[in-house]
């Protein structure tokens, strides 16, 4: 039997170790899919509800497994619904592949039924790589550049396929003329900067009396050397949320997320450092980072297109992380630095401990969402994978799930785009079927595409030795992060025909798929049930009531900031009495009498 082109692109991910694909049919795309039968479901065809979604699954997969995330879609509107996942993947640096369809050859330029112009579509997206196969000889070169490109630049790619060539002879390229060759193999290479420049960055770190570590999912791969080099100069290490699991929050001098959603600890950690050591990190906000000019900074990022920004930096060694703080560790000094900014780090990350604990007890009505995320936290296995989506609920994410032992958790750091949550955790499941994932989600995020995506979890759910895939949801009624947002930044009130969600019974329509449902009222109930979704036979979905009105207050509001914002809400918040309550509630915590723990 001869070996079509469709044939030839399941083969050639075979060959590239590619073991699963995450897509949807269409006619577009039939070709492969006849392709797929014929091969036996190799690689393995995983059906989410909606384009989108696999792209959101692609990414999960990539991120936690550090391998190339694939996606297939059908020409016209499933190459479209394609782009969400396609961008999140391209802002957050993630290598993802998407095989897309397109109209027969003959027909195009015609404005034929589903013909979209895909280059155009896709040029800013898969701006790396982007490219049409029009005849079976080109696509042996055109699907590897796409995969090395995708592993290369950490971006997504993006190959077009119209649906005749899908069903074309395959025939291989030669090495006549106007023929492109190409090979399989990708082997493994180390960026590092240049000795000069990891001396100069040395003098600079060296001179410091109050050292400053921002890290970055860059700084994934060097967790020791990490680790290492704060204790070397004494530093304290706050992590860009993409970089959450890459230190242990067990350890005394790491103080957390930064940022908006970040901790007061890190807050305080880069408003009173001489130095900033950023590793692996392109963190967007520079209102949190040092005073401008007030610290000498050194940067390491792999990618020379996103040094020097966000911060003056004397010195930008272009490099692993890993490979460069090797080098640039046996250059530091550590005799003669005092240990008093160390220990000033240390009692601020305590001190804001307490105050997350002591704001989790609060009351709220019915449920304080901050509670949830606490109560969780020690009940997560240390093997676990965490993902979170964008709202309010990524605000409990950052400062309440403590990373420790071989845990992951990602979520869409840079796009922010809502509705990744739940796809994400799916990724993730492939990409490790032996752990538990648990999914934090709003009811936003959830009505936005995760009940959908549940269906997509029962369907699999048989496949994976854990078979636990635990979706907490944070139902409040309320889109809460924009509502807050519009409070904080705005000065209005919120404004509910944008605002309020119904409320949807996301606990029984899991039951009604035969998986785990809870539905959670009481506070005295959050705790068991979590351990009813964790200690479930399959995908559980954990609904908790939560009161909208506690706010994810910044780490550097001021008492001054919370006043002026509760006296513009006063004209006309239909939840103000509340808000201004909790608001003030939560705020008191951080000046409480602090309490030692020897």
């Amino acid at each position: 039997m001869s070996t079509k082109v469709s044939d030839h692109v399941l083969q050639r991910l075979r060959e590239w170790g590619v073991e699963t694909v995450f897509g949807y049919p269409g006619d577009g795309i039939n070709g492969l899919l006849a392709a797929w039968g014929r091969a036996e479901d190799r690689p393995r065809f995983v059906q989410s509800r909606h384009e989108e979604m696999s792209a959101f699954q692609a990414v999960g997969y990539a991120k936690f497994s550090g391998r190339l995330g694939v996606c297939a879609a059908t020409s016209g509107p499933g190459a479209i619904h394609l782009l969400n996942g396609l961008y999140d993947a391209k802002l957050d640096h993630v290598p993802v592949l998407a095989i897309v369809g397109q109209t027969h050859r003959t027909a195009m330029g015609g404005s034929y039924q589903q013909e979209v112009d895909l280059h155009t579509l896709y040029k800013d997206v898969a701006s790396d790589f982007v490219e049409t196969v029009t005849v079976p000889e080109q696509l042996p070169n055109v699907l590897d550049r796409a995969i090395r490109t995708a592993y290369a630049r950490r971006a997504p790619t993006a190959v077009i396929i119209p649906g005749d060539v899908q069903e074309l002879e395959y025939s291989a390229p030669t090495h006549d003329f106007k023929m492109v060759p190409s090979s399989l193999d990708r082997s493994a290479w180390t960026a590092v900067p240049s000795p000069e420049s990891i001396e100069r960055a040395a003098e600079i770190l060296n001179a410091g009396d109050k050292v400053a570590i921002l890290v970055g999912q860059g700084a994934a791969g060097a967790r020791e050397e990490v680790h290492r080099i704060a204790q070397l100069l004494g530093a304290g290490v706050a992590k860009a949320l993409l970089g959450k699991d890459v230190l242990s929050d067990e350890l005394p001098y790491v103080t957390g997320s930064i940022g908006l959603l970040g901790t007061r600890a890190s807050y305080e950690l880069m408003r009173d450092c001489d130095t900033l050591l950023t590793i692996g990190s392109s963190f967007p906000y520079s209102q949190f980072l040092p005073e401008f000019g007030k610290a000498r900074a050194v940067q390491i990022d792999i990618d020379p297109h996103m040094v020097g920004m966000r911060y003056p930096y004397e010195v930008n060694l272009v490099g692993d992380a890993k490979e460069t703080l090797q080098r640039l560790i046996p250059k530091l000094e550590s005799e003669g630095r005092g240990r008093e900014w160390y220990d000033t780090v240390c009692d601020n990350v305590r001190h804001w401990r307490e105050v997350m604990e002591r704001r989790a007890g609060l009351e709220a009505d019915p449920i304080n969402p901050e509670y949830v995320a606490r109560a969780l936290d020690p009940l997560l296995p240390e093997n676990a994978i965490v993902t979170s989506d964008s709202g309010s609920t990524a605000n409990w994410y950052a400062r309440h799930v403590t990373m420790r032992g071989e845990m992951r958790g990602s979520l869409s750091g840079t796009l922010a785009t809502m509705g990744c949550g739940v796809p994400y955790a799916i990724g993730a499941k492939f990409a490790h079927p032996d752990r538990p994932v648990v999914a934090l989600v709003g009811d936003g995020a959830m009505q936005m595409n995760g009940l959908a995506e549940l269906i997509t979890a029962a369907k699999y759910a048989d496949r994976w030795q854990d078979r636990r895939l635990v979706v907490g949801v944070w139902n409040n009624h309320d889109l809460n992060q924009v509502t807050w947002e519009m409070r904080a930044m705005e000065g209005a009130p919120s404004f509910l025909p944008s605002q309020e969600l119904p409320d949807v019974q996301y606990a029984a329509f899991a039951r009604s798929l035969g998986l785990t449902g809870v539905r959670v009222e009481k506070p005295e109930d959050v705790e068991a049930g979590w351990r009813a979704g964790l200690e479930a036979d399959g995908p559980a979905v954990i609904e908790f009531l939560t009161d909208p009105a506690v706010p994810p207050i910044p780490p550097h509001a001021t008492w001054e900031q919370m006043e002026a914002t509760a006296a513009s809400i006063l004209k006309g918040d239909t939840d103000r009495g509340s808000m201004i309550r909790q608001g003030f509630k939560a705020k008191v915590q951080e000046f409480l009498p602090h309490r030692d723990k020897k």
